[in-house]
């Protein structure tokens, strides 16, 4: 597929019916037991705090920030086990499936592999839940024995079977979109294909709405979750809603990555959910329904684990005081591979201690963080600018367009489909700046204030701006500090 394959438009009913039926649902054999009729009936039974949606949506309306951990593992009565120690001891508002590497690369007999073998071993050999093979009825055991609203995140490039079998067991919410689960996490699959992809993933959701039952849609926010700059984070989640709400989605949450510096994640948060209703509105999708989630510092963690909660901490806190709708939630065993559920609760009950005693406290309306929010509302600004002109006003081709010319650009991503110029640091406030702009298309004061900033610190530190400050930065949380200062 290429450009010309792809539109901004609805997907007329007839062509996803023969997507889905002769594509989609022939994928793998648990897809011929999906009806929509059927599914449409189950959805309906699930009401209050089995709707992921309506759990956001209360939080939102009160200004409470809800939590929720990332878990997954092979086998269903594990899975619940999990899960219900995460919404009972972790005191989780809301949880998550992740989803297994093999699935997310619709390598499903490997996943059944990993299954067969997970039984024998007696532990997961898996890192994640393999919905797909696992089907309906095995993954309506799950969210009928959890009282919290689940929601899928994997980080899967054709996740159009995956979405049938999740819906249709009675997950509540789906996250991902065609730019967030490609280009951070593929190398050689096409932007065309992946729009159409999730397009089909949209439309799904979108007749679920028609049928009556809302499923929230989240696109991933952090990217690569390495100095990923918020316009570039922002305009991405942006384009993703409005791909999502073309297909008939009305309830969406934009994401963002925390990058440490506490006035510029606020004034992002800001920035993206008001950006985000203004394109909506712009492009007359006016009854979406915004709310946001803030991601915990996705990069290197400190692996002493009292140093890990203050990590964990800063990022909840930075939550509450930016109004997130969500956070995703760290674990202090960040550093040291797969966490135990002990851990993931700690992480969880470490952030609902902060995100409480914070609730009556907000950052939104001072006047550095108005500043901030004015400047990367003006970058995302010229970001969507260059993409509607490279459509001609068709947001999925100006898409696919501004990658394939680097106008869109994701720092340190491993798609062949990224140009990879854009070059990210911390300036002496630890705000991320850019230090090589690639083909980002910045008005010239933005361009000068980047510099500017850059310059400033590297005044401060007796050298010159360079790629080794980019360096520095990837690595200094993990040693204790935000800013990578020449030692």
């Amino acid at each position: 597929m290429d450009i010309n394959d792809i539109s901004f438009k609805k997907i007329p009913d007839d062509v996803f019916h023969k997507i889905r039926n002769e594509e989609v649902l022939t994928q793998w054999p648990t897809g011929k037991y999906v009806n929509f009729d059927e599914a449409v009936a189950y959805q309906k039974k699930l009401t209050g705090d089995k709707r992921f949606g309506d759990k956001l949506k209360k939080a939102d309306k009160e200004g409470v920030t809800l939590t929720q951990p990332r878990a997954g593992v092979a086998l269903p009565e594990a899975h619940i086990e999990l899960l219900s120690y995460l919404e009972t001891e972790g005191e989780a508002d809301l949880l998550p499936s992740t989803i297994d590497a093999y699935t997310r690369l619709n390598r499903y007999k490997e996943a059944q592999k990993g299954i067969e073998l997970s039984v024998q071993e007696g532990r997961s050999m898996l890192n994640g839940l393999p919905v797909v093979n696992h089907g309906i009825a095995t993954c309506r055991t799950i969210t009928s024995a959890l009282e919290k609203p689940l929601q899928i995140r994997h980080g899967t490039p054709d996740a159009r079977l995956l979405a049938e079998i999740a819906i249709a067991s009675g997950f509540t919410s789906y996250e991902g979109g065609g730019i967030s689960y490609n280009i951070p996490y593929s190398k050689n699959v096409p932007m065309a294909d992946t729009i159409i992809y999730w397009q089909y993933v949209d439309r799904l959701m979108g007749l679920y709405e028609e049928a009556g039952i809302s499923i929230n849609r989240e696109p991933y926010g952090p990217l690569t979750g390495t100095l990923v700059p918020p316009f570039c984070s922002n305009a991405v989640a942006i384009l993703e809603a409005l791909l999502a709400a073309a297909q008939g989605v009305k309830d969406i949450t934009v994401g963002y990555g925390q990058c440490g510096n506490l006035i510029q994640d606020v004034a992002a948060i800001k920035a993206l959910k008001e950006q985000t209703v203004e394109y909506l509105n712009k492009y007359g999708f006016s009854d979406v329904y915004v709310t946001t989630v803030f991601h915990q510092w996705m990069g290197g963690f400190p692996a002493d684990e009292a140093k890990a909660y203050g990590v964990i901490s800063w990022g909840a806190a930075t939550a509450a005081l930016s109004k997130a709708t969500k956070v995703i939630v760290k674990t202090p065993h960040e550093a040291l591979g797969i966490p135990t559920k002990e851990a993931n609760a700690n992480g969880l009950k470490a952030t609902k201690q902060v995100t409480r005693m914070l609730k009556d406290q907000s950052m939104l309306e001072i006047k550095a963080v108005a500043n901030e929010t004015a400047i990367i509302k003006a970058e995302v600004k010229c970001l969507m600018d260059k993409v509607e002109e490279l459509g001609n006003g068709d947001i999925a081709k100006g898409t696919v367009a501004a990658f394939a010319a680097g106008v869109l650009d994701i720092p340190f991503a491993p798609s062949k489909q990224n140009a990879g110029k854009m070059l990210p640091a911390r300036d002496n406030d630890g705000a991320i700046r850019l230090l090589n702009l690639g083909n980002t298309p910045f008005s010239q004061d933005l361009i000068d204030y980047h510099r500017t900033k850059l310059e400033e610190r590297a005044k401060v530190e007796k050298r010159a701006v360079s790629f080794q400050m980019t360096v520095d930065d990837v690595y200094a949380i993990g040693k204790g500090a935000l800013v990578g200062r020449p030692e």
